[in-house]
Order: C-alpha cells, then structure tokens, then sequence
C-alpha cells in the first residue's frame, strides 16, 4: 500500500511517530470485519469531502491495488458527492487519471 506523501516530511523530522504512525494505519486499512477495499473506498471519500486531491487520487490507488473494480471506485465518488456536494465531486475526480 502507497504511503501518504506527506509522511516523508513528518519520517524525516519524527522517524519514531511516522513508523508508529505507519503502523496504526496499515493495521486499520489492512482486511479485517470490513475488506480493506472498502476501508480506502471510505477513506477516499472522507479525503474527496475534506478537499485533498492527494489523498484521493493515494487511496484510490489503494482501493484499486487491494481490488475495488472501477464501478466501485465510481460509485464511492457518488456517495461523496451526496453527502459533501460538488466540491466533494471535484475532488472526487482526482481518483480517475487521464
């Protein structure tokens, strides 16, 4: 799984908190009661209302690699976008390159 890329800043100037930080993360993402597709499908979308096109196009990526199809990665944009409006949907764009 892709690591943020803001995390490089924070592993250069607090290895330790990064690492646990790292941790954490992949042992909240990784398949447990819910697929870890779904996990960063839902990340995602708190990412697309939140406003970080980063953070979406990181975790669709994710969601891709851990095997959410396409119409599964579009249908999670559609949610954002019901719950946090056309910016969640502009920001929601950043999970589809080209």
């Amino acid at each position: 799984m892709s690591r943020p890329a803001w995390l490089g800043a924070i592993q250069q100037r607090d290895p330790q908190f990064a690492e646990s930080y790292s941790a954490m993360r992949e042992r909240i993402l990784r398949d447990g009661a819910i697929p870890a597709k779904y996990k960063l499908l839902m990340a995602m979308v708190t990412d697309a209302i939140a406003a970080h096109p980063d953070g979406v196009r990181t975790l669709a990526g994710n969601a891709r690699a851990a095997g959410a199809s396409e119409p599964e990665v579009i249908e999670a944009v559609e949610v954002g976008y019901l719950f946090g409006g056309t910016a969640a949907l502009v920001m929601g764009s950043n999970a589809f390159t080209g």
